[in-house]
């Protein structure tokens, strides 16, 4: 059985970030877009259990649950959905607008080892949850010595 391991690069990380928020600070002003509307990026947090499982949190609020979609293909996990601005307040009675609303698509690429079979998801307090287990196989195990 063979690993390909992936080399985890904080710097081109954030560098693609840069380069989403710039993309969405231009569409905004060449768009014409009405104030609150476009594309936003909702943080993500992904970390690994002591189980070496994958958990992937998101920070959605004012979002309900059927409108986001999660995906899990080829080792891409996808979330997207949209947040709606509010349309019964006046667009002049508002001094400032910085949450940011409309659709949103985050994709990220996982280890082969994750069973897409048994991922689970949660959405809490504006909190997405996706857990994503690791295969049995792929679980480190501990060796014991003898002799």
């Amino acid at each position: 059985m063979t690993m390909t391991l992936t080399r985890w690069s904080p710097v081109r990380d954030l560098a693609s970030m840069e380069i989403d928020r710039l993309n969405r600070m231009f569409e905004a002003a060449f768009s014409g877009e009405p104030i609150g509307r476009g594309t936003w990026v909702p943080p993500v947090d992904i970390y690994e259990t002591a189980d070496k499982d994958v958990v992937v949190k998101v920070e959605l609020p004012d979002m309900k649950r059927e409108d986001i979609t999660i995906t899990f293909e080829n080792d891409l996990l996808s979330i997207e959905g949209e947040r709606k601005f509010e349309s019964n307040v006046d667009r002049e009675q508002y001094h400032r607008v910085e949450r940011g609303y409309g659709a949103f698509r985050r994709s990220f690429t996982l280890p082969t080892s994750v069973d897409a079979g048994n991922v689970q998801a949660s959405y809490q307090d504006g909190v997405l949850t996706i857990t994503l287990p690791r295969r049995e196989e792929a679980r480190p195990k501990q060796i014991e010595i003898k002799g």
